[in-house]
């Protein structure tokens, strides 16, 4: 397994650093001996890579890849208890977000060249746009049927969310009651330090991302981030970031970051990124859903709603 070993603090904390998703990841675990903690990391990022294998778009023999392939062509695809679970979950984050958080919108990325910096062209995107719609999909708890040739799906919403979630869960379940599982800064935290103190996590800098703008004391839960800054270009100083609007096709505005405190990890990067998908209405929604939350605004000033200071 191609995993760093560093030391943390003391002698008993251990950090377990491997990519996964296309991201740095890192499993921290304190209060054990090196022993215990790397055979508990391991476990957990097995899970991780599980995971990333059955679910990415990227990889042909993933269950994602398999009901894409069979998009229009009236074959419904028998999916297990996890997966239906998952669709569950998009769904009722459809509902919530009133259409804005969409699976069936990566699309979307047909049109948009992040790598090229080029803003599509009407056509183009009126073209992807016209293939979302998880409304249209349609299911069994065990198949799924795309209806449209050129339909997808994509869990990269709150795939690494997931995957953090599974993570501790197997953590917890073995034992592990202090450290952090932590998804390129998508994070579950097991417990606090074995003092009982929180864990003082940063929040990436939006616009220099070697710094952070803010931190947030936490011993127990989850923090998730959604920003701009993850993929963008700029044209004549306006950004165009990665967080799409379905509806629209054109990237949202007005935050350059929220990051969500929530029990689990799919709950908090679920409510970051639909509260970006609200652009000014984030604040109303957020204090909807009665999470507590760290703003940055596109202004660069920092607002945070139920987190000590």
């Amino acid at each position: 397994m191609d995993v760093e070993y560093a030391a943390g603090d003391d002698a008993e904390d251990h950090r377990f650093r491997f990519t996964a998703m296309a991201s740095p990841c890192e499993v921290r675990l304190a209060g054990l001996p090196r022993a215990l903690a790397t055979a508990h990391a391991e476990i957990a990022i097995a899970e991780v890579r599980r995971v990333e294998h059955k679910y990415s778009r990227y990889r042909p023999d993933s269950i994602v890849s398999r009901i894409n392939a069979a998009a229009g062509s009236g074959a419904a695809v028998e999916v297990d208890a996890e997966t239906s679970q998952l669709l569950d979950f998009a769904a009722q984050l459809n509902a919530l977000s009133e259409g804005r958080f969409d699976i069936t919108s990566g699309v979307l990325r047909r049109a948009w060249d992040f790598r090229s910096a080029r803003i599509p062209t009407p056509y183009a995107l009126a073209e992807a746009v016209a293939q979302i719609g998880w409304p249209r999909v349609q299911r069994t708890p065990e198949t799924v049927v795309l209806p449209d040739a050129g339909m997808e799906i994509d869990f990269g919403g709150f795939g690494k969310e997931y995957a953090a979630d599974r993570a501790a869960a197997l953590l917890e379940r073995d034992g592990a009651a202090s450290g952090i599982v932590n998804l390129g800064g998508d994070l579950r935290v097991l417990g606090p330090r074995p003092d009982g103190s929180a864990w003082s996590i940063g929040i990436q800098h939006p616009r220099a991302p070697e710094r952070a703008i803010a931190s947030i004391r936490l011993a127990r839960g989850a923090l998730a981030t959604s920003g701009d800054y993850e993929r963008f270009f700029e044209v004549d100083g306006k950004r165009y970031c990665h967080i799409l609007n379905p509806a629209t096709g054109w990237p949202v505005q007005g935050w350059q970051s929220i990051s969500v405190v929530a029990p689990l990890c799919v709950a908090a990067g679920a409510m970051s990124t639909i509260a970006l998908l609200h652009e000014d209405a984030a604040p109303a929604f957020l204090a909807g859903q009665q999470v507590a939350w760290l703003g940055v605004d596109r202004n660069g000033d920092v607002i945070r709603h139920g987190l000590p200071v």
